[in-house]
């Protein structure tokens, strides 16, 4: 349930919320899952922005994060969490935001994406119903990159949303750093299944030289979109840079 209301546009914002339990009290005992106690992800409607955020918790059962929105609009907040009496689950609220906005259009399907000098590329589609295998590969500068950082308890996270009503996934790589099978990079193995036909958004997080950062993907489930690609040259990432902070993922 948010506590905060009335956020502004590009204005850092102490955002507050509470999950509550069947009791209708604030939860105040979550389990360590990927040495975080909740990983609060936020969107923006048009998928165009995204950010993961770690809040820190209050003894009475207040989660507090500094949040910072680019814009005007509608944003979707996901709550992603497990408390101490049950298992993981994900709870969603919209957030609104005041002043004159123009909804884009979803990013166009691509397979590779540039952040700063790094270029992530995607090989694998999605099939609705089936564990799909996804590779995310990571370069710099035309190189592999094989010393991607541990972030998290892994070398990638990655967040798939499905266009319209926002529906969410979180997946976890294959392997762990440190399981003695599980290189470093330049590729990071996801299986993921995603309940329909559509197209998604896909978020990775990866961690190199010290810094976290996210490469957005759009594809379409239910076939092949090697060859929809619509342009040679590589895409630029959409998720506003700096958006991770002291606080993010």
């Amino acid at each position: 349930m948010p506590l905060t209301m009335g956020v502004r546009p590009d204005a850092a914002t102490d955002f507050r919320f509470t999950v509550t339990g069947p009791d209708g009290r604030p939860v105040t005992d979550y389990q360590v899952a990927h040495e975080k106690r909740l990983h609060l992800i936020v969107v923006s409607r048009d998928l165009r922005t995204f950010q993961h955020l770690h809040p820190t918790l209050t003894p009475d059962g207040v989660w507090s994060v500094k949040l910072t929105l680019p814009g005007a609009g509608a944003y979707r907040v996901f709550a992603d969490f497990a408390p101490a009496s049950g298992g993981a689950m994900t709870l969603g609220a919209d957030l609104l935001v005041a002043g004159d906005y123009e909804p884009k259009a979803l990013p166009a399907v691509t397979r590779t994406v540039d952040v700063d000098d790094y270029s992530v590329s995607l090989g694998g589609d999605l099939t609705p119903g089936r564990s799909s295998r996804l590779t995310l590969r990571v370069t710099k500068d035309g190189e592999p990159v094989t010393d991607l950082e541990p972030y998290l308890g892994a070398y990638g996270h990655l967040v798939a949303l499905r266009a319209g009503d926002l529906a969410y996934l979180h997946v976890h790589p294959d392997g762990a750093p440190g399981d003695g099978r599980t290189k470093a990079g330049p590729e990071i193995v996801f299986y993921a299944e995603v309940p329909s036909d559509g197209d998604y958004r896909l978020f990775l997080d990866f961690k190199h030289e010290g810094q976290v950062r996210t490469a957005g993907f759009t594809l379409r489930s239910g076939r092949p979109t090697a060859h929809m690609s619509t342009s040679s040259e590589p895409a630029t990432a959409d998720p506003q840079p700096g958006e991770h902070g002291d606080h993010g993922h």
